[in-house]
């Protein structure tokens, strides 16, 4: 028989292995997450991919070329013209600070890679980062079995990898750590009331809000759950530290960022924070008093409290409404009235509405960004219940959120990806947990029960003492990640509860022993489950998510085809085109076009100025003439447009040309979308009306179109063009891609007008030099 001190270093020598084999997972773990979003680079090359990350990139290098100071001076002459635009005070700096600090670093240490390089590289190093994040906050919530069960899940999700492959360089890509992060850091200090985390915690909400506008989901759910916490009767000192230093220093932080700035403390987005921040102190000064006053005194001043805080919170709130009814949107941007409000952009703001991104996801999407996590959410939840804790009511709580959020909007799938994952995490460590303990019990019972049948009890014996031990572990695991600082009246509580909870957990681990035939058929489920979901995501990896936007493929019978239209055109813009020359589009195409061509644009995919992009709107929607005519008080020298109809890409200005119609209807009303409709139908055919068939993206698009076949087949809309042979009198191609996926045409010089009007009268000299004489004395005003 083993001596206790035998026992003691036994157990401490497992530990420390547990440790360390958990730190080399922890690392293969970032390694996957890595090397998994490497398959753009592989399959194609190191570029840039979609169309904001080429903003960034832009910014990035000007970064690292003139320093931070002209950066946040920096005066943008390329963009919106002739208007501009101070890209220090209108971005979010943190992917590109973080980036150029990379950069610098390597550089430092003599190795020189390039600014493109270290951009394309920056998402797929901080998924490994998001991942370890989620390891930290999963354990803080149900152990280390569960945070990395969870990691390894987050490491290779579908939904993180659509914006973390190698060459998205968006801010979602070090945004999402930053947000995993900042929770994880809240229930630290939650779970043990250190101060230090805490700021910490104020820290790593300071780099969300520098990253992300989503920020606003932080400094939302965190005061929801403070609330939820108080009304549930959960208020303790841990929580006050954990909340109150994140308002107040994560504020003055956010407030330094020059996006933000005083919209910090003046917009909707944060004023629940600083209502939470009210009834906290409410509450923790009545909890105070009550602690020094006898019971009767207790009454009389929580009744002065009450009055003197309701009337305050009347107060404060009276001075919100006037803040918030002084705003045409009631103190919210458009983005998040659309979240509110799934229908508000819709009706009010097409350029929101009119963003894929933006727009619900399908079922089919749910299944395609987090597969199976789908199935064991549920299971997450309720292991959450079993017990519930403050961390745990916060994950669920995260989750309920983010599922909402996700099905107003796509993009925010971005937000349930991690929670979906810490749920599935907790649920299938549980799962393994019941079921591994249920095999080893059952195979124990086996291998110690004698032949004859008198020793059952023996073996039951045997089984329940197994199942005491394992309990008591189990115990030990689950408060190992609760860490608190609890005062001397709740150490008794606190011991109570403990011995509840064992004595109810053994009588739970009783009834959940079950057979080995189905624990092992369960386990065995469970590995195949994993083994689809981990298929699944490779090949999301390798082939949904990891081509470039700017260069497409396509398979057919005769092999691999590459489609590299964009930058062919760009290419051209660069090589053919004078530096000062102004290149209009839609606005999806303004970053590339900036970034690639180093050409000025019109309008880009920031869309702050509504006004500007109606009117490019207008002018595509408009007739050749009109056009011509706004395009070129605009001093615009050449327009692109985005063309499918050719190999089939969906994506192109014909299909978003209604958008266009919208956005340019709601500036200029004498664009109206039922003109470009017939019986309601959006058609390009020869049933489609005057006013499209006339519109210049119509001749833009589909100019020389019948050329290619005779027939003007439109292999994305699936018909023949309606019309086909025509002229362009204002416009003139001057370059078209091999695939036709990219048109550019420049705008023809205004005619001479004195030339046409000499043409017309045949007289001899003296009358023709008196009669222009006579006419320009009548046009010029100043004579």
């Amino acid at each position: 028989m083993a001596s206790p001190p035998d026992l003691k270093s036994g157990a401490t020598l497992r530990n420390a292995f547990g440790g360390v084999l958990a730190l080399f997972i922890i690392f293969l773990i970032g390694v996957l997450a890595f090397s998994i979003r490497l398959f753009s680079v592989i399959k194609y090359e190191s570029v840039i991919h979609e169309f904001d990350p080429y903003f960034n990139y832009r910014v990035t290098q000007f970064l690292t070329k003139n320093g931070i100071y002209e950066f946040w001076n920096w005066f943008d002459d390329r963009t919106w013209y002739p208007l501009g635009r101070v890209i220090g005070g209108t971005v979010y700096p943190g992917l590109t600070l973080t980036a150029g600090t990379m950069w610098w670093i390597l550089n430092s240490l003599n190795i020189p890679l390039s600014v493109k390089t270290v951009c394309v590289f920056t998402a797929p190093i901080f998924s490994a980062a998001a991942a370890w994040a989620t390891y930290l906050l999963t354990k803080e919530v149900r152990g280390t079995g569960a945070g990395l069960t969870a990691a390894i899940l987050l490491a290779i999700v579908p939904s993180y990898m659509s914006r973390s492959v190698a060459g998205s360089y968006d801010n979602e890509a070090v945004a999402i750590f930053a947000l995993i992060f900042t929770f994880f850091l809240y229930i630290k200090t939650l779970n043990t009331g250190s101060l230090f985390y805490a700021t910490l915690n104020a820290l790593s909400y300071f780099y969300m809000v520098c990253s992300w506008g989503g920020y606003t989901f932080i400094i939302n759910l965190i005061p929801m759950h403070v609330l939820l916490c108080i009304v549930m009767g959960r208020y303790s000192s841990r929580l006050y530290i954990a909340y109150a230093p994140l308002v107040v220093f994560g504020t003055l932080l956010a407030a330094l960022v020059p996006v933000v700035g005083f919209n910090a403390v003046m917009t909707s987005e944060h004023f629940a924070s600083f209502l939470v921040f009210i009834i906290i102190h409410v509450v923790a000064f009545v909890s105070f008093i009550r602690g020094i006053l006898s019971p009767k005194m207790f009454k009389v001043a929580i009744t002065l409290v009450l009055t003197v805080g309701i009337a305050v919170c009347v107060g404060a709130i009276a001075i919100l409404v006037a803040l918030v009814a002084s705003s045409p949107t009631k103190g919210w941007s458009g983005r998040s009235l659309s979240l509110l409000d799934p229908t508000y952009a819709s009706k009010y703001i097409p350029i929101i509405a009119s963003v894929s991104e933006h727009q619900p996801p399908t079922w089919p999407s749910y299944f395609m960004d987090i597969n199976v996590l789908a199935f064991l959410v549920p299971a997450g939840i309720i292991a959450c219940f079993l017990p519930l804790s403050d961390a745990s009511s916060f994950v669920v709580l995260y989750l309920v959120t983010s599922v909402y959020f996700s099905g107003v909007m796509v993009r925010l799938m971005l937000v349930l990806a991690p929670a979906a994952c810490i749920m599935s995490g907790i649920a299938l460590s549980e799962a393994f947990d019941v079921l591994t303990q249920s095999v080893k019990l059952q195979l124990t019972k086996l291998l110690e029960t004698p032949p004859n049948a008198g020793d059952t009890k023996d073996g039951s014996s045997t089984v329940q003492s197994d199942v005491v031990e394992e309990d008591n572990k189990m115990i030990d695991n689950k408060t190992e990640f609760v860490k608190e600082r609890p005062s001397k009246k709740s150490r008794k509580k606190d011991k109570e509860i403990v011995e509840k909870t064992r004595s109810k957990s053994r009588n739970q681990k009783r009834l959940m022993i079950l057979p080995l035939e189905a624990s092992s058929v369960a386990i065995l489920l469970i590995v195949v489950l994993i083994s689809l979901y981990v298929i699944h995501c490779v090949w999301a990896a390798a082939e949904a998510y990891s081509a470039p936007s700017i260069v497409l493929t396509s398979r057919s019978q005769d092999g691999l085809h590459v489609f590299d239209d964009f930058r062919e055109a760009y290419s051209w813009l660069r090589h053919n085109t004078e530096v000062d020359d102004k290149v209009a589009s839609w606005w999806d195409y303004g970053y590339q076009t900036t970034a690639m061509a180093n050409r000025t644009v019109i309008v880009d995919n920031n869309t702050w100025n509504n006004t500007h992009i109606a009117t490019v709107g207008t002018a595509m929607s408009s007739p050749e003439k009109p056009a011509w005519e706004i395009f070129n008080s605009l001093d615009v020298k050449y327009v692109l447009v985005v063309f499918g109809g050719l190999v089939g890409y969906p994506s192109d200005d014909i299909n978003k040309f209604l958008w266009m119609v919208r956005i340019g209807g709601g500036v200029f009303p004498h664009i109206k979308e039922p003109d470009y409709l017939r019986d309601g139908q959006y058609r390009i055919d020869a049933q489609a009306t005057p006013t499209m068939l006339n519109s210049l993206m119509y001749k833009l698009s589909y100019y020389r179109f019948v050329e290619t076949d005779g027939k003007g087949f439109d292999r994305v809309r699936k018909t023949e063009i309606g019309k086909k042979h025509f002229k362009l009198s204002h416009f003139e191609e001057v370059f078209t891609t091999h695939h036709w996926m990219v048109r550019i045409y420049k705008l023809k010089p205004p005619k001479n007008r004195m030339k046409e009007k000499l043409k017309k009268p045949k007289m001899t000299s003296k009358p023709l030099s008196g009669t222009r004489r006579d006419e320009s004395a009548k046009r010029n005003p100043w004579q």
